[in-house]
């Protein structure tokens, strides 16, 4: 068995052995490796001081789009260095103090790159002279643009993509190819420190298996689920293995803001803070005591045995670990400052991750779930973090009904999607779009395990007494009435024994 190695891409050393130490600055290291070239190149671009604005984001679109077209792992723009000499000159350019406007520079050129991508900006003082390093991801899928151009380094011009139409092409094709996980978050480690980085333990007690004895046998079996690449006697830890297995995800700067948060709140609003919680490991190394932290914060009842005491908690334990597991797996990694959130309220719990969907909520239950990260959601399933494909959120609404809880509730807004799952309520404290989400849910999950609802089923799932059997009927004429269910057989006269299915059955 052996490693795989790191693709098409050509390592820029970034990193050395010393990562997990506070006494080497990694910073200076950085420069110092960049001043070695002999000349600038189509992902690096020395500046001594030019700071218009525009012209940055231009240069960032240029240097994210020609790494990713010359298989670099970064692009580099530095300020503070003659572009001839090389010589450190220093600039009075402090990228983290300027403003457009009341926007703060770092702010304003991300909103306007399309698509997002992270960039860091780094600034060292080295012999009394100030230097700033802007360390940018490379393109992925697609061109980056800046407002809405592309742009590209022709030898040590930046230009309009559009003008280079066979480099375009390359990028769209070569974009098909690259995920997010591929990517890599440290590089250039040895043996022993890569392992210092991952919980490789974790990773081996998580799948069954028997860990080697040795850092190089470790690293070949993390390789062979692309959480670590090599090149040569260094290793690169890819994103997927840094957001899965990280020790501390906070020594991973491109990852740092997707921790995990858990927010609680007394009452049922984000009036009153009571706690606040910030992962720091990897998802897979802390799900667990993600999942131990919400349900400690949540109330519980206690039933009374033939002997003793049971506490039975309000949420079904299936439906909280399926939310969040699903909030992890189908973020949006793209989007900069922010990742999954979950909230804790005294009526119900919100999580939320950032990212449009790639299905429409309605369709969340009955679905095969589509996912921006696959090889994160595959390894995840392998894990059991979460169920097979297709089979979470059915549990998710099959767990809600048994609880007898009110449906949840799946929201798509702007750049994040949010799924509540409700405290206990009876029928008649209720609104009426959530009698009608409740009907909908109880129809898709019926049809999705090869039954149909009928007024009797929807009886049962909001425990409406037989007698009253009228209110389950408005309640099914109602969700017809919007759309979201029809009749199985429309020719039946007997409303009391008609059957439904979902509207795209």
């Amino acid at each position: 068995m052996r490693l795989k190695k790191a693709g098409p891409f050509r390592t820029f050393p970034t990193r050395l052995s010393l990562i997990m130490s506070d006494l080497f600055d990694q910073g200076l290291f950085l420069l110092n490796t960049l001043l070695e070239l002999d000349r600038e190149t189509e992902w690096i671009e020395f500046k001594k001081s030019n700071r218009d604005p525009s012209e940055i984001g231009q240069n960032i679109s240029a240097l994210s789009n020609s790494s990713f077209l010359h298989d670099q792992r970064r692009g580099y723009l530095v300020y503070g260095i003659d572009d001839v000499t090389h010589d450190i000159v220093g600039t009075e350019f402090y990228p983290r103090k300027e403003t457009i406007g009341n926007e703060e520079l770092e702010n304003w050129l991300a909103r306007l790159l399309d698509p997002r991508i992270d960039f860091e900006i780094q600034e060292y003082e080295t012999d009394g002279k100030h230097v700033v390093i802007f360390v940018i991801d490379p393109a992925r899928d697609r061109p980056i643009k800046f407002r809405g151009t592309a742009y590209i380094r022709i030898g040590t011009y930046t230009k309009k993509l559009a003008d280079y139409p066979e480099k375009e092409r390359k990028i769209w094709i070569k974009g098909e190819r690259v995920s997010f996980e591929e990517l890599t978050s440290l590089d250039n480690l040895y043996a022993e420190d890569a392992i210092t980085c991952l919980d490789w333990d974790k990773y081996f007690r998580m799948l069954s298996r028997n860990a080697p004895d040795n850092s190089e046998s470790i690293l070949e079996q993390l390789a062979d689920d692309e959480l670590v690449v090599s090149e040569g006697s260094r290793y690169h830890i890819t994103n997927l293995g840094a957001i899965l297995f990280a020790r501390d995800i906070t020594r991973f700067p491109k990852l740092a803001r997707k921790t995990v948060r858990v927010i609680t709140y007394k009452g049922k609003n984000r009036t009153k803070t009571t706690r606040e919680q910030e992962g720091r490991y990897g998802y897979a190394v802390g799900f667990e005591g993600i999942i131990d932290f919400i349900n400690d914060k949540l109330p519980a009842r206690e039933e009374i045995g033939r002997a003793l005491r049971e506490e039975i908690r309000v949420y079904p334990d299936i439906a909280i670990r399926e939310v969040v597991a699903n909030a992890l797996i189908h973020q949006d990694f793209d989007i900069r400052g922010t990742g999954p959130m979950i909230e804790i309220f005294e009526d119900r719990i919100e999580v939320t991750n950032p990212g449009k969907p790639l299905v429409e909520p309605i369709r969340f239950i009955d679905h095969i779930p589509r996912s921006r990260n696959e090889k994160l959601a595959a390894l995840m399933r392998r894990l059991k973090i979460c169920e097979e494909r297709g089979g979470g959120i059915d549990k998710v609404i099959n767990a809600v009904e048994l609880y007898q809880l009110p449906p949840p509730l799946f929201e798509e807004e702007s750049e994040f999607v949010r799924v509540t799952l409700f405290g206990p309520r009876s029928l008649a404290k209720m609104n009426k779009r959530e009698k009608i989400r409740a009907c909908f849910q109880h129809c898709v999950l019926k049809y999705v395990s090869g039954e149909f609802m009928s007024n009797q089923s929807l009886r049962g799932r909001l425990q409406i007494d037989k007698k009253n059997y009228s209110t389950a009927s408005r309640i099914i004429s109602e969700a017809v009435s919007v759309g979201l269910l029809k009749e199985k057989d429309p020719s039946s006269s007997s409303k009391k024994l008609t059957q439904y299915v979902p509207f795209w059955a």
